[in-house]
């Protein structure tokens, strides 16, 4: 399976060909003996150093709380230091690339690209929060839905990635990514003086952002199943524990696109 998320993608512990087999040879052992190996506890991570879903779930948790200590920073410096908001978002976008492309899991890179995109969502959140109020609670139970929902269909099975599906996830991304390109520049030189942008564009009297954002948040969520199955796919290589720091990373990445995506949505369909 292709993984696009490049947290996941760059690194063999998450590939299907990455596995690593083990076999355990109880040649002459006794009925007590075994019985004494089968009475033992669970070994956990830190017994095996390998990767469990548990291990990387808690450290999952870890960068978020994080961000959310983040966010607090961010919310309340943005009024005195409006520039936080895109020094934290430079700084961000610098340690994502610095973790996408090392070899190995850094946990102090991660936590610090952690703490940095808290203190740009804190930031960018008050502007969109004093523009409209309620939006982030709005914002933020709907990432939760989401991230609830598709997390359980993936926990029951309902849902899997398929290489069809990434395929046209892959071609989507890439849109995505040149029509946003394109309208930052279109933004940055004045060309377009909307304050979304291409996104305030209206069709058939429905403005393009909320259009294009319901098609972003889908494609947000099957991010997730990936980066679910990246996971799933790591434990099974028995991959090192400290790659659960790069299941976390992965995580992190898609859930806060996905925040700012709704965000973004939820901010256009209220100004109209």
């Amino acid at each position: 399976m292709a993984m696009t998320n490049p947290a996941f993608s760059r690194n063999k512990a998450f590939s299907e060909k990455g596995g690593t087999t083990s076999a355990a040879v109880l040649n002459g052992a006794s009925v007590q003996q075994l019985q004494d190996i089968y009475n033992q506890p669970s070994a956990n991570a830190v017994d095996t150093d390998r990767m469990t879903v548990e291990d990387t779930t808690l450290k999952t948790a870890i960068c978020f709380g994080l961000l959310i200590v983040g966010a607090a920073v961010g919310w309340f410096l943005a009024p005195t230091v409006p520039a936080v908001i895109w020094i934290a978002a430079i700084i961000g976008f610098v340690l994502a690339m610095v973790n996408i492309f090392k070899k190995e899991p850094s946990p102090p890179l991660i936590l610090a690209y952690s703490a940095a995109q808290g203190i740009f969502i804190g930031g960018i959140s008050l502007v969109y929060e004093t523009q409209w109020s309620g939006i982030v609670a709005q914002a933020v139970i709907a990432t939760i839905v989401v991230f609830g929902v598709t997390l359980a269909l993936f926990a029951s099975g309902k849902i899997r990635a398929s290489k069809r599906a990434t395929k046209v996830f892959l071609i989507a991304m890439v849109g995505y990514l040149v029509f946003s390109l394109v309208n930052v520049v279109l933004m940055i030189t004045g060309i377009n003086k909307d304050p979304w942008g291409l996104f305030g564009a209206e069709i058939f009297g429905i403005p393009a952002g909320l259009l294009i954002g319901v098609l972003v948040v889908i494609m947000a969520a099957y991010s997730l199943v990936l980066d679910f199955d990246a996971i799933q796919q790591g434990v099974k290589n028995r991959a090192p524990r400290k790659y659960g720091w790069s299941g976390a990373f992965g995580i992190m990445v898609t859930v806060i696109w996905l925040y700012l995506e709704i965000l973004r949505i939820i901010g256009i369909a209220r100004s109209n």
